[in-house]
Protein backbone atom coordinates (compact mmCIF):
# COMPACT_ATOMS: atom_id res chain seq x y z
CA UNK A 1 0.00 0.00 0.00
CA UNK A 2 1.17 3.56 -0.32
CA UNK A 3 0.25 6.90 0.71
CA UNK A 4 -0.17 9.25 -1.91
CA UNK A 5 0.94 12.96 -1.89
CA UNK A 6 -1.63 15.36 -2.62
CA UNK A 7 -0.76 19.30 -3.70
CA UNK A 8 -3.40 22.24 -4.34
CA UNK A 9 -2.22 24.89 -6.00
CA UNK A 10 -1.32 27.90 -3.28
CA UNK A 11 -1.01 25.06 -0.37
CA UNK A 12 1.85 22.82 1.45
CA UNK A 13 2.12 19.54 0.58
CA UNK A 14 0.77 17.44 2.64
CA UNK A 15 0.07 13.37 2.94
CA UNK A 16 -3.13 12.08 2.85
CA UNK A 17 -4.10 8.25 3.38
CA UNK A 18 -4.68 7.22 -0.20
CA UNK A 19 -4.06 4.37 -2.04
CA UNK A 20 -3.57 5.68 -5.76
CA UNK A 21 -2.85 1.27 -7.07
CA UNK A 22 -5.69 0.41 -5.40
CA UNK A 23 -7.92 2.53 -6.66
CA UNK A 24 -6.52 1.81 -10.50
CA UNK A 25 -7.12 -2.18 -9.91
CA UNK A 26 -10.52 -2.01 -8.87
CA UNK A 27 -11.50 0.33 -11.75
CA UNK A 28 -9.57 -2.12 -14.19
CA UNK A 29 -11.74 -5.61 -12.72
CA UNK A 30 -15.15 -3.51 -13.23
CA UNK A 31 -14.08 -2.41 -16.63
CA UNK A 32 -12.80 -5.61 -17.60
CA UNK A 33 -14.99 -7.47 -16.04
CA UNK A 34 -18.56 -5.17 -15.32
CA UNK A 35 -20.09 -8.20 -14.01
CA UNK A 36 -18.54 -7.27 -10.37
CA UNK A 37 -20.45 -4.11 -10.62
CA UNK A 38 -23.21 -5.24 -8.41
CA UNK A 39 -20.53 -5.98 -5.87
CA UNK A 40 -18.70 -3.15 -5.66
CA UNK A 41 -22.47 -1.01 -5.61
CA UNK A 42 -22.89 -2.82 -2.82
CA UNK A 43 -19.86 -1.37 -0.38
CA UNK A 44 -18.70 1.35 -2.68
CA UNK A 45 -19.66 4.96 -3.17
CA UNK A 46 -17.37 7.84 -5.40
CA UNK A 47 -16.23 9.42 -2.37
CA UNK A 48 -14.10 6.06 -1.08
CA UNK A 49 -12.01 7.39 -3.69
CA UNK A 50 -9.19 9.55 -3.38
CA UNK A 51 -8.31 10.78 -6.77
CA UNK A 52 -11.21 12.93 -8.51
CA UNK A 53 -10.73 11.37 -11.91
CA UNK A 54 -10.81 7.57 -10.58
CA UNK A 55 -13.86 9.08 -8.62
CA UNK A 56 -15.38 10.32 -11.68
CA UNK A 57 -14.72 7.19 -13.91
CA UNK A 58 -16.30 5.07 -10.54
CA UNK A 59 -19.48 7.73 -11.44
CA UNK A 60 -19.46 7.25 -15.07
CA UNK A 61 -19.21 3.28 -15.12
CA UNK A 62 -22.21 3.27 -12.04
CA UNK A 63 -24.55 5.31 -14.74
CA UNK A 64 -23.91 3.82 -17.43
CA UNK A 65 -24.23 0.63 -15.83
CA UNK A 66 -28.02 1.98 -14.48
CA UNK A 67 -28.85 3.46 -17.87
CA UNK A 68 -27.66 0.54 -20.26
CA UNK A 69 -27.10 -2.61 -18.08
CA UNK A 70 -23.55 -2.75 -19.67
CA UNK A 71 -20.40 -1.26 -19.87
CA UNK A 72 -17.62 -0.83 -22.22
CA UNK A 73 -14.20 0.72 -22.58
CA UNK A 74 -15.34 2.90 -25.41
CA UNK A 75 -18.17 4.05 -23.58
CA UNK A 76 -16.40 5.05 -20.61
CA UNK A 77 -14.17 6.92 -22.76
CA UNK A 78 -16.80 8.48 -24.79
CA UNK A 79 -18.21 9.99 -21.64
CA UNK A 80 -14.89 11.25 -20.18
CA UNK A 81 -14.00 12.65 -23.57
CA UNK A 82 -17.43 14.76 -23.32
CA UNK A 83 -17.08 15.85 -20.01
CA UNK A 84 -13.71 17.68 -21.10
CA UNK A 85 -12.72 18.01 -17.82
CA UNK A 86 -10.04 15.22 -17.25
CA UNK A 87 -7.02 15.64 -19.85
CA UNK A 88 -6.02 12.74 -21.77
CA UNK A 89 -9.09 10.21 -21.26
CA UNK A 90 -7.31 7.84 -23.35
CA UNK A 91 -3.68 7.72 -21.48
CA UNK A 92 -6.08 7.47 -18.10
CA UNK A 93 -7.94 4.55 -19.25
CA UNK A 94 -4.60 2.81 -20.28
CA UNK A 95 -3.27 3.25 -16.83
CA UNK A 96 -6.29 1.67 -15.39
CA UNK A 97 -6.80 -1.05 -17.77
CA UNK A 98 -2.94 -2.20 -17.47
CA UNK A 99 -3.42 -2.10 -13.61
CA UNK A 100 -5.54 -5.15 -13.83
CA UNK A 101 -4.17 -8.20 -12.37
CA UNK A 102 -7.04 -11.11 -12.09
CA UNK A 103 -10.73 -10.59 -11.02
CA UNK A 104 -10.03 -12.00 -7.63
CA UNK A 105 -8.29 -8.85 -6.66
CA UNK A 106 -11.54 -6.87 -6.24
CA UNK A 107 -12.79 -7.32 -2.67
CA UNK A 108 -9.42 -7.14 -1.43
CA UNK A 109 -9.24 -3.93 -3.34
CA UNK A 110 -12.09 -2.67 -1.99
CA UNK A 111 -11.17 -3.35 1.37
CA UNK A 112 -7.69 -1.34 1.19
CA UNK A 113 -10.01 1.54 -0.50
CA UNK A 114 -12.36 1.76 2.47
CA UNK A 115 -9.45 1.70 4.68
CA UNK A 116 -8.18 4.45 3.12
CA UNK A 117 -11.41 6.29 3.22
CA UNK A 118 -11.72 5.87 7.12
CA UNK A 119 -8.54 7.26 7.30
CA UNK A 120 -9.08 10.56 5.72
CA UNK A 121 -12.65 10.62 7.64
CA UNK A 122 -10.73 10.86 10.98
CA UNK A 123 -8.58 13.34 9.77
CA UNK A 124 -11.06 15.37 8.45
CA UNK A 125 -12.75 14.84 11.65
CA UNK A 126 -10.25 15.67 13.88
CA UNK A 127 -9.72 18.96 11.25
CA UNK A 128 -13.17 19.82 11.79
CA UNK A 129 -12.75 19.28 15.90
CA UNK A 130 -9.38 21.20 16.05
CA UNK A 131 -11.42 24.44 14.04
CA UNK A 132 -14.04 24.54 16.55
CA UNK A 133 -12.06 24.94 19.60
CA UNK A 134 -9.72 27.19 18.07
CA UNK A 135 -12.46 29.63 16.70
CA UNK A 136 -15.72 28.65 18.20
CA UNK A 137 -16.08 30.10 21.69
CA UNK A 138 -19.44 30.39 21.85
CA UNK A 139 -20.36 26.65 23.21
CA UNK A 140 -19.52 25.68 26.64
CA UNK A 141 -16.55 22.95 26.96
CA UNK A 142 -19.42 20.09 27.61
CA UNK A 143 -21.27 20.75 24.20
CA UNK A 144 -17.76 21.21 22.45
CA UNK A 145 -16.87 17.92 24.15
CA UNK A 146 -20.00 16.01 22.87
CA UNK A 147 -19.76 17.46 18.98
CA UNK A 148 -16.42 16.23 18.80
CA UNK A 149 -17.75 12.60 20.01
CA UNK A 150 -20.41 12.51 17.57
CA UNK A 151 -17.98 14.06 14.98
CA UNK A 152 -15.79 10.87 15.71
CA UNK A 153 -18.58 8.38 15.96
CA UNK A 154 -19.75 9.65 12.53
CA UNK A 155 -16.69 9.72 10.65
CA UNK A 156 -15.88 6.03 12.38
CA UNK A 157 -19.78 4.56 10.85
CA UNK A 158 -19.85 6.35 7.45
CA UNK A 159 -16.89 3.86 5.80
CA UNK A 160 -18.44 1.19 4.17
CA UNK A 161 -22.06 0.24 2.65
CA UNK A 162 -22.85 -3.47 4.14
CA UNK A 163 -25.38 -4.95 2.51
CA UNK A 164 -28.81 -4.33 4.01
CA UNK A 165 -30.34 -7.35 1.96
CA UNK A 166 -30.53 -10.66 4.18
CA UNK A 167 -31.55 -13.98 3.21
CA UNK A 168 -34.51 -15.48 5.09
CA UNK A 169 -32.69 -18.45 6.12
CA UNK A 170 -30.08 -16.16 7.60
CA UNK A 171 -33.09 -14.32 9.27
CA UNK A 172 -34.29 -17.66 10.70
CA UNK A 173 -30.90 -19.06 11.71
CA UNK A 174 -30.61 -16.29 13.72
CA UNK A 175 -34.58 -16.36 15.41
CA UNK A 176 -33.61 -20.14 16.17
CA UNK A 177 -30.44 -19.49 17.77
CA UNK A 178 -32.19 -17.00 20.35
CA UNK A 179 -35.45 -19.37 20.82
CA UNK A 180 -33.24 -22.65 21.74
CA UNK A 181 -30.62 -20.14 24.16
CA UNK A 182 -34.41 -19.32 25.93
CA UNK A 183 -35.41 -22.34 26.21
CA UNK A 184 -32.17 -23.60 27.56
CA UNK A 185 -32.43 -20.18 30.30
CA UNK A 186 -29.24 -18.50 28.80
CA UNK A 187 -30.91 -15.92 27.39
CA UNK A 188 -34.30 -14.15 28.08
CA UNK A 189 -36.60 -12.83 25.40
CA UNK A 190 -35.43 -9.18 27.11
CA UNK A 191 -34.23 -7.56 30.03
CA UNK A 192 -36.44 -8.75 32.55
CA UNK A 193 -37.49 -5.89 35.96
CA UNK A 194 -37.81 -8.84 38.32
CA UNK A 195 -41.82 -7.30 38.93
CA UNK A 196 -43.80 -10.55 37.67
CA UNK A 197 -46.88 -8.29 36.94
CA UNK A 198 -45.11 -6.23 34.21
CA UNK A 199 -42.51 -8.87 33.42
CA UNK A 200 -45.72 -11.26 32.24
CA UNK A 201 -46.99 -8.55 29.94
CA UNK A 202 -43.76 -7.36 28.56
CA UNK A 203 -41.51 -10.42 28.79
CA UNK A 204 -38.74 -7.71 29.48
CA UNK A 205 -37.72 -4.95 28.18
CA UNK A 206 -36.47 -5.03 24.39
CA UNK A 207 -32.72 -4.38 23.43
CA UNK A 208 -32.38 -1.13 21.23
CA UNK A 209 -37.01 0.08 22.14
CA UNK A 210 -37.67 3.07 23.48
CA UNK A 211 -40.32 3.14 26.69
CA UNK A 212 -42.11 5.91 28.08
CA UNK A 213 -43.07 5.59 31.48
CA UNK A 214 -45.12 8.12 32.28
CA UNK A 215 -47.39 9.72 35.10
CA UNK A 216 -48.14 13.26 37.40
CA UNK A 217 -45.86 14.22 39.71
CA UNK A 218 -45.84 12.54 42.74
CA UNK A 219 -47.41 8.99 41.27
CA UNK A 220 -43.78 7.52 42.24
CA UNK A 221 -41.83 6.99 38.74
CA UNK A 222 -38.60 8.12 39.92
CA UNK A 223 -39.12 5.41 42.48
CA UNK A 224 -40.33 3.08 40.32
CA UNK A 225 -37.69 3.58 37.58
CA UNK A 226 -34.62 3.23 40.73
CA UNK A 227 -36.72 -0.01 41.87
CA UNK A 228 -35.99 -1.40 38.31
CA UNK A 229 -32.12 -0.40 38.28
CA UNK A 230 -31.59 -2.13 41.46
CA UNK A 231 -33.51 -5.03 40.19
CA UNK A 232 -31.33 -5.19 36.67
CA UNK A 233 -27.99 -4.24 38.16
CA UNK A 234 -28.30 -7.31 41.04
CA UNK A 235 -27.68 -9.40 38.06
CA UNK A 236 -24.64 -7.90 36.75
CA UNK A 237 -25.66 -5.99 34.43
CA UNK A 238 -24.96 -1.76 34.36
CA UNK A 239 -27.60 0.45 34.77
CA UNK A 240 -26.90 4.28 33.67
CA UNK A 241 -29.31 6.76 35.05
CA UNK A 242 -29.19 10.30 33.53
CA UNK A 243 -31.08 12.10 36.56
CA UNK A 244 -31.80 16.18 35.22
CA UNK A 245 -33.52 16.98 38.16
CA UNK A 246 -32.28 15.46 41.10
CA UNK A 247 -28.04 15.23 41.81
CA UNK A 248 -26.27 12.36 42.82
CA UNK A 249 -26.85 12.49 46.57
CA UNK A 250 -30.46 12.50 46.54
CA UNK A 251 -30.61 9.54 43.95
CA UNK A 252 -28.14 7.70 46.37
CA UNK A 253 -30.42 8.30 49.40
CA UNK A 254 -33.52 6.98 47.39
CA UNK A 255 -31.41 3.81 46.73
CA UNK A 256 -30.58 3.02 50.21
CA UNK A 257 -34.08 3.82 51.64
CA UNK A 258 -35.28 1.69 48.86
CA UNK A 259 -33.14 -1.11 50.02
CA UNK A 260 -33.65 -1.21 53.72
CA UNK A 261 -37.35 -2.15 52.71
CA UNK A 262 -35.82 -5.93 52.26
CA UNK A 263 -34.40 -5.65 56.07
CA UNK A 264 -38.36 -4.60 57.36
CA UNK A 265 -38.72 -8.44 58.58
CA UNK A 266 -35.66 -8.47 60.43
CA UNK A 267 -35.38 -6.08 63.55
CA UNK A 268 -33.96 -3.08 63.91
CA UNK A 269 -36.27 -1.76 61.44
CA UNK A 270 -34.72 1.20 59.28
CA UNK A 271 -37.18 3.96 58.17
CA UNK A 272 -36.34 6.96 55.87
CA UNK A 273 -37.29 8.75 59.14
CA UNK A 274 -34.70 7.21 60.73
CA UNK A 275 -32.30 7.65 58.21
CA UNK A 276 -32.60 11.53 58.27
CA UNK A 277 -31.64 11.69 61.78
CA UNK A 278 -29.67 10.12 64.55
CA UNK A 279 -29.45 6.54 64.44
CA UNK A 280 -29.24 4.13 67.29
CA UNK A 281 -26.16 1.63 66.67
CA UNK A 282 -28.31 -0.88 65.80
CA UNK A 283 -30.01 0.98 63.31
CA UNK A 284 -26.46 2.22 62.29
CA UNK A 285 -25.34 -0.91 61.65
CA UNK A 286 -28.11 -2.26 59.81
CA UNK A 287 -27.83 0.72 57.41
CA UNK A 288 -24.02 0.12 57.09
CA UNK A 289 -25.51 -3.36 56.11
CA UNK A 290 -27.55 -1.78 53.11
CA UNK A 291 -24.38 0.59 51.55
CA UNK A 292 -22.28 -2.67 51.38
CA UNK A 293 -25.03 -4.50 49.25
CA UNK A 294 -25.34 -1.52 46.85
CA UNK A 295 -21.53 -0.64 46.80
CA UNK A 296 -21.71 -3.99 44.48
CA UNK A 297 -23.84 -3.00 41.90
CA UNK A 298 -23.15 -1.52 38.50
CA UNK A 299 -24.93 1.34 38.24
CA UNK A 300 -23.55 4.32 36.88
CA UNK A 301 -25.03 7.83 37.81
CA UNK A 302 -25.12 11.53 35.48
CA UNK A 303 -26.54 14.15 37.20
CA UNK A 304 -26.05 17.10 35.10
CA UNK A 305 -29.42 19.36 34.58
CA UNK A 306 -30.12 21.01 31.02
CA UNK A 307 -28.60 18.38 29.23
CA UNK A 308 -29.26 18.02 25.18
CA UNK A 309 -29.66 14.92 23.19
CA UNK A 310 -26.61 15.22 21.45
CA UNK A 311 -24.94 15.45 25.24
CA UNK A 312 -26.75 12.50 26.74
CA UNK A 313 -25.45 10.76 23.36
CA UNK A 314 -22.12 11.48 23.65
CA UNK A 315 -22.05 10.58 27.60
CA UNK A 316 -23.87 7.26 26.73
CA UNK A 317 -21.79 5.95 23.95
CA UNK A 318 -18.48 6.91 26.26
CA UNK A 319 -20.05 4.53 29.03
CA UNK A 320 -21.18 1.95 26.41
CA UNK A 321 -17.25 1.82 25.14
CA UNK A 322 -16.14 1.57 28.67
CA UNK A 323 -18.64 -1.19 29.92
CA UNK A 324 -19.72 -3.16 26.71
CA UNK A 325 -22.75 -5.08 29.04
CA UNK A 326 -24.13 -2.13 30.15
CA UNK A 327 -27.80 -3.38 29.58
CA UNK A 328 -30.42 -0.07 30.48
CA UNK A 329 -30.39 3.73 30.12
CA UNK A 330 -32.77 4.99 32.33
CA UNK A 331 -33.58 9.45 31.68
CA UNK A 332 -35.29 11.13 34.15
CA UNK A 333 -37.08 12.96 33.00
CA UNK A 334 -38.32 13.97 29.39
CA UNK A 335 -39.40 17.41 29.52
CA UNK A 336 -36.12 18.45 31.16
CA UNK A 337 -33.88 17.89 28.19
CA UNK A 338 -32.65 20.80 26.62
CA UNK A 339 -34.19 21.17 22.88
CA UNK A 340 -31.57 22.13 20.45
CA UNK A 341 -30.41 25.98 19.49
CA UNK A 342 -32.38 26.18 16.81
CA UNK A 343 -36.11 25.16 18.62
CA UNK A 344 -37.56 28.55 18.66
CA UNK A 345 -39.84 28.95 16.04
CA UNK A 346 -41.13 25.58 15.67
CA UNK A 347 -44.33 23.99 17.63
CA UNK A 348 -43.51 22.70 20.56
CA UNK A 349 -44.62 19.17 20.65
CA UNK A 350 -42.65 18.43 17.29
CA UNK A 351 -39.49 19.88 19.20
CA UNK A 352 -40.26 17.21 21.90
CA UNK A 353 -41.19 14.65 19.27
CA UNK A 354 -38.05 15.00 17.81
CA UNK A 355 -35.92 14.08 21.04
CA UNK A 356 -38.36 11.39 21.71
CA UNK A 357 -36.81 10.36 17.95
CA UNK A 358 -33.52 10.61 18.67
CA UNK A 359 -33.80 8.59 22.05
CA UNK A 360 -34.99 5.78 20.08
CA UNK A 361 -32.24 6.19 17.11
CA UNK A 362 -30.01 5.58 20.50
CA UNK A 363 -31.27 3.02 21.73
CA UNK A 364 -30.77 1.56 18.74
CA UNK A 365 -27.34 2.45 18.29
CA UNK A 366 -26.63 1.29 21.42
CA UNK A 367 -28.32 -2.32 21.27
CA UNK A 368 -30.32 -2.02 24.66
CA UNK A 369 -33.65 -0.50 26.22
CA UNK A 370 -34.07 3.31 26.74
CA UNK A 371 -36.29 3.72 29.96
CA UNK A 372 -37.59 7.79 29.74
CA UNK A 373 -39.86 8.61 31.92
CA UNK A 374 -42.28 11.72 31.08
CA UNK A 375 -44.90 13.90 32.94
CA UNK A 376 -48.75 14.24 31.91
CA UNK A 377 -50.45 17.34 31.12
CA UNK A 378 -53.29 18.65 33.57
CA UNK A 379 -55.88 17.87 31.28
CA UNK A 380 -56.39 14.46 33.09
CA UNK A 381 -56.74 16.68 36.26
CA UNK A 382 -60.12 17.73 35.20
CA UNK A 383 -61.71 14.29 33.82
CA UNK A 384 -64.06 12.39 36.46
CA UNK A 385 -62.35 9.36 35.24
CA UNK A 386 -58.46 10.17 36.29
CA UNK A 387 -56.64 6.96 34.63
CA UNK A 388 -54.39 8.37 32.00
CA UNK A 389 -54.61 7.98 28.67
CA UNK A 390 -52.42 8.41 25.21
CA UNK A 391 -53.69 12.13 24.77
CA UNK A 392 -52.89 12.61 28.33
CA UNK A 393 -49.08 12.96 27.90
CA UNK A 394 -47.36 16.13 28.02
CA UNK A 395 -46.26 17.50 24.83
CA UNK A 396 -47.26 14.36 23.41
CA UNK A 397 -46.69 15.46 20.26
CA UNK A 398 -44.92 12.20 18.39
CA UNK A 399 -44.15 10.76 21.75
CA UNK A 400 -46.71 7.73 21.18
CA UNK A 401 -45.77 7.46 17.70
CA UNK A 402 -41.69 6.71 17.95
CA UNK A 403 -42.02 5.08 21.53
CA UNK A 404 -41.92 1.35 21.73
CA UNK A 405 -44.12 1.01 24.68
CA UNK A 406 -45.53 3.10 27.02
CA UNK A 407 -46.38 2.88 30.77
CA UNK A 408 -48.59 4.64 32.72
CA UNK A 409 -48.42 4.83 36.82
CA UNK A 410 -52.35 5.42 38.40
CA UNK A 411 -52.99 5.23 41.90
CA UNK A 412 -56.73 5.64 43.32
CA UNK A 413 -55.41 6.87 46.71
CA UNK A 414 -53.57 10.04 44.95
CA UNK A 415 -56.69 11.61 43.86
CA UNK A 416 -59.39 9.53 46.71
CA UNK A 417 -57.28 8.77 49.81
CA UNK A 418 -60.26 8.37 52.21
CA UNK A 419 -62.06 6.04 49.68
CA UNK A 420 -59.43 4.16 49.07
CA UNK A 421 -58.86 3.93 52.17
CA UNK A 422 -61.95 2.16 52.66
CA UNK A 423 -62.17 0.29 49.63
CA UNK A 424 -58.78 -1.48 50.71
CA UNK A 425 -56.52 0.04 47.72
CA UNK A 426 -54.80 2.48 49.53
CA UNK A 427 -51.15 2.48 47.93
CA UNK A 428 -52.24 0.16 44.93
CA UNK A 429 -50.69 1.08 41.79
CA UNK A 430 -51.73 0.51 38.60
CA UNK A 431 -48.83 0.21 35.64
CA UNK A 432 -51.22 0.65 32.61
CA UNK A 433 -49.33 -0.85 29.64
CA UNK A 434 -51.20 1.29 26.89
CA UNK A 435 -48.97 0.62 23.86
CA UNK A 436 -46.66 -2.26 22.92
CA UNK A 437 -45.23 -2.79 19.78
CA UNK A 438 -44.36 -6.34 20.06
CA UNK A 439 -46.62 -7.68 22.37
CA UNK A 440 -49.98 -7.42 24.21
CA UNK A 441 -51.27 -4.73 26.29
CA UNK A 442 -52.28 -4.68 29.70
CA UNK A 443 -52.30 -3.73 33.38
CA UNK A 444 -50.07 -4.83 36.31
CA UNK A 445 -50.39 -3.76 40.02
CA UNK A 446 -48.41 -2.86 42.39
CA UNK A 447 -48.03 -1.79 45.67
CA UNK A 448 -46.28 1.29 46.80
CA UNK A 449 -44.32 1.08 50.29
CA UNK A 450 -44.84 5.22 50.46
CA UNK A 451 -42.05 5.68 53.87
CA UNK A 452 -39.84 3.69 51.31
CA UNK A 453 -40.60 4.66 48.40
CA UNK A 454 -40.46 0.78 47.29
CA UNK A 455 -42.81 -0.30 45.01
CA UNK A 456 -43.46 -4.50 45.47
CA UNK A 457 -44.96 -7.08 43.60
CA UNK A 458 -47.27 -9.55 45.03
CA UNK A 459 -48.14 -11.64 42.05
CA UNK A 460 -46.26 -15.14 41.79
CA UNK A 461 -43.14 -15.54 40.35
CA UNK A 462 -44.59 -18.68 38.31
CA UNK A 463 -46.02 -15.66 36.25
CA UNK A 464 -42.89 -15.16 34.29
CA UNK A 465 -41.62 -18.50 34.59
CA UNK A 466 -40.04 -19.83 31.18
CA UNK A 467 -39.38 -16.31 30.48
CA UNK A 468 -34.89 -17.71 30.36
CA UNK A 469 -34.27 -15.53 33.30
CA UNK A 470 -31.82 -17.50 35.74
CA UNK A 471 -29.95 -14.40 37.61
CA UNK A 472 -29.76 -13.64 40.67
CA UNK A 473 -32.58 -12.40 42.35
Amino acid sequence: MSTAVHRDPGSPPALVPADLDAERRVLGILIRAPHHVDTAVERLRAEHFFDPVHRRIFQIILELYQERGRISYTQIYDRLRHDRAIAAPDQVLIAITESYVHEAELLPGIEILLDKYGRRRLLEAAEQIQRMLLLEDRCTLAEAQARAQELIFEAAGQVGLESDVKDLIEVLNKCYERLVERREGRRPYGLLLRYPSIDSITTGLKNKDLIVLAARPSMGKTALALNFAVNVARRHIPVLIFSLEMDDEQIGDRLIISELFRYRSQPPEVTARDYATVMDDEKFARTQQVFNDLYRLPIKIVDRRGLSVAEIRAKARRVKAECPQLGLVIIDYLQLIRPPADWQGKNWAVVVGDIVRELRDLAGELDLPILVLSQLNRGVEAREDKRPRMSDLRDSGNIEEFADVVMFLYREDYYDPEGARKRGTEGVVDVIIAKHRKGPTGTARLKFVREFTRFNDEAAPELVRGLGDRGPV
